[in-house]
């Protein structure tokens, strides 16, 4: 007589959902904490001029930007940084697509592209300026060309890459040109055009502080120079801690909007490490 014993497998308790985010916030928080309190500490111990501890810089915040600044100067540079944003995503979209579709135009814009792409931004902004003057409009249009370049690549290279079986099988079905564009070629390539909005934000960011630096009588980026120019240390601080609060929210929004279109795309990923 033979036996047979079976083993019941019981898969790993999953931890739960407020467990994990717990620990995520934790992470989050935890280290820039610890990076305050030693920060504090030597401040407190070691006092430098142009060096000063987290509460002079937090009251210096308190003072500067809760206040008439944060009208004259944040609302105006975010309006614009904003709208920039939108324009060279965008444009990069529309470009890339077509660019990527388009194979005697991709071969003929190719060398073009590469060159304006390894052009640093800032170094073109006096020609702005001489074309279009001190304005809003010439800060928007430097942010746009600075910051357009990492989406409109990516959505050639992911346009490009489209599966070609899948493609096929569209025109098979007799799917008409925008069918097989929204329906396969844009969700193929949202990936790669995912990861150039991400680029975008942070080179948008930085556009925006240059532009205003230099020409420029109010912003963001103006003011932080301002108080460099007048040695007003901890204000000066204060402005770049603003800066990267502003770049956090950059960081929150793009998280959310990137779950929400790569819904599909995350869930294959879960599925494939399952």
């Amino acid at each position: 007589m033979t036996l047979y014993t079976s083993t019941v497998r019981t898969a790993p308790a999953r931890p739960s959902i407020w467990g994990g985010l717990s620990r995520s916030v934790g992470f989050a928080i935890g280290l820039p904490i610890v990076l305050l309190v030693i920060w504090g500490i030597w401040g407190t111990v070691s006092p430098a001029k142009f060096f000063p501890g987290p509460l002079t810089i937090l009251d210096a915040f308190i003072q500067t930007w809760i206040g008439p600044a944060f009208l004259a100067d944040v609302i105006p540079s975010l309006a614009r940084l904003a709208l920039a944003i939108v324009l060279a995503v965008a444009i990069g979209v529309a470009a890339g697509t077509v660019i990527g579709l388009t194979r005697w135009l991709r071969e003929l814009l190719e060398p073009l592209l590469e060159f304006f792409r390894a052009i640093p931004p800032p170094v073109l902004i006096p020609v702005f300026v001489a074309l279009l003057g001190v304005t809003d409009n010439m800060k928007i249009v430097v942010i746009v060309f600075g910051s357009l370049w990492p989406v409109l690549l990516n959505t050639v290279e992911g346009v490009r890459g489209t599966d070609a079986v899948m493609t096929e099988t569209a025109r098979s079905f007799a799917l008409t040109r925008s069918q097989r564009l929204f329906g396969l070629v844009l969700p193929a390539a949202s990936p790669r055009i995912m990861a150039g909005v991400r680029q975008t934000l942070s080179v948008a960011l930085i556009m925006m502080v240059i532009s205003e630096m230099f020409y420029s009588s109010s912003g963001l980026g103006f003011r932080i120079a301002y108080f460099q120019r007048n040695y007003l240390i901890a204000e000066m601080w204060s402005g770049i801690v603003l800066l990267g609060l502003v770049g956090i929210l950059l960081a929150v929004i793009f998280t959310l909007v990137e779950r929400r279109v790569l819904r599909w795309y995350h869930g294959i990923k879960e599925v494939e490490r399952a």
